[in-house]
């Protein structure tokens, strides 16, 4: 598939899933402040989600309503673990056009991909639906966000050469992670020639993080930019790019952002070597060893889900900082049991291979995020 994003669209994209708020209500002012900036900054491409809890409503109210709709590029995406029939997708296309206020969406993507939903995509129609969509100029470009295998990758985009572009995880930190595979998943896009967007190039802000162990080496390197601007820049790097998503929470992130991008230099071999060395610290953070098999989730009588609970805790542990991990863990927590909801029946972990303390680690998770 050759190349078909011929618009000019600025490289850094205002992710509106972390915006700023204030006692839990989205703080309107500072958020169509950082919209300006960015905007004055030349920057052009805004991402939302009909799953971003008001996302869609702040795009609206911060860009679509104070600026020709022209001037920017506004990307929402289809969730379809919310949908069971062809009337609810029909329906939440729908809710997002009226919450943006717009008549068509730029970039339109199925949200989150892979392969346990593959089934629905198809048994829906999905992929007719969005073909659909961009026939009748409701929407301009379709592809989908991804967080699966790369065998699922090379299926959906053999399958589906209508896709214009795809979307990402990709950063320093899961570049040869063996379970979340970008470098794979990259190459495999490149392959197929389709256009690639970044998401998570900060990994939520956890590579952002001063209280990281990686914090001092990154600094001593460079004490004049931040932590940001190193994977930033990394992901900028890689061909085929051309949209790097950051989930903006503040003026300052955003300022900082926009620096980095207005002069944005190759990283050299020696900074490569660095974030080779600030990697290898990482992964030697001593962290539970969980190899989610899942035999604990069978046994609990208060239905959480330990290997996620054990993973965000982890997470924890490797960047010391429950920024962004938090909000992971209530949205993956809050279709069941939370670790707070543990009983201590240690059942878990009569049948956990690993032979974890389950119990002693689900309630330090509780006690930091519940």
């Amino acid at each position: 598939m050759a190349n078909t994003i011929t618009e000019k669209i600025s490289k850094l994209g205002f992710g509106y899933m972390r915006l700023p708020r204030i006692d839990g209500v989205f703080d309107a002012e500072q958020i169509s402040k950082m919209a300006d900036a960015f905007i004055n900054s030349g920057g052009n491409y805004f991402d939302a989600a009909f799953v971003y809890e008001g996302a869609e409503v702040a795009l609206r109210e911060s860009v679509i309503t104070r600026y020709p709709r022209e001037k920017v590029y506004i990307a929402t995406k289809l969730n379809l673990n919310f949908v069971d029939s062809k009337e609810q997708m029909y329906e939440q296309f729908k809710t997002s056009i009226e919450r943006l206020g717009t008549d068509y969406i730029d970039f339109y993507l199925l949200h989150g991909i892979s392969s346990n939903l593959e089934e629905k995509i198809e048994k829906l129609g999905a992929w007719a639906y969005l073909g659909e969509l961009k026939a009748k100029g409701r929407v301009r470009h379709i592809g989908f966000s991804f967080h699966g295998t790369p065998d699922d990758l090379e299926n959906i985009l053999g399958k589906h050469p209508e896709t214009e572009f795809v979307q990402l995880q990709i950063n320093y930190l899961d570049w040869e992670n063996p379970k979340l595979n970008s470098r794979k998943l990259y190459e495999i896009a490149r392959k197929h020639d389709v256009p690639i967007i970044i998401m998570e190039p900060i990994k939520g802000g956890m590579l952002a993080s001063d209280a990281s162990p990686i914090a001092k080496l990154l600094h001593d390197a460079n004490p004049n930019v931040s932590m940001a601007s190193w994977a930033l820049r990394y992901a900028a790097q890689l061909e085929g790019v051309f949209v790097i998503l950051s989930g903006m929470s503040s003026f300052e992130q955003l300022s900082d952002n926009v620096k980095t991008f207005a002069d944005l230099t190759p990283l050299s071999k020696e900074e490569l070597a660095i974030l080779d060395k600030a990697v290898g610290t990482i992964n030697a953070v001593p962290r539970v060893a969980c190899t989610e098999c899942r035999y604990c989730i069978e046994s609990c009588p208060s239905n959480i889900p330990i290997p996620i609970v054990i993973n965000t805790y982890n997470n924890y542990l490797i960047h010391n900082t429950t920024t962004n991990i938090d909000s992971f863990y209530k949205m993956m927590t809050r279709a069941g049991g939370k670790a707070g909801d543990c009983v201590a029946c240690r059942v878990c972990e009569d049948v956990c291979p690993q032979k974890l303390e389950i119990a002693d680690t689900l309630a330090k998770a509780s006690a930091l995020f519940d």
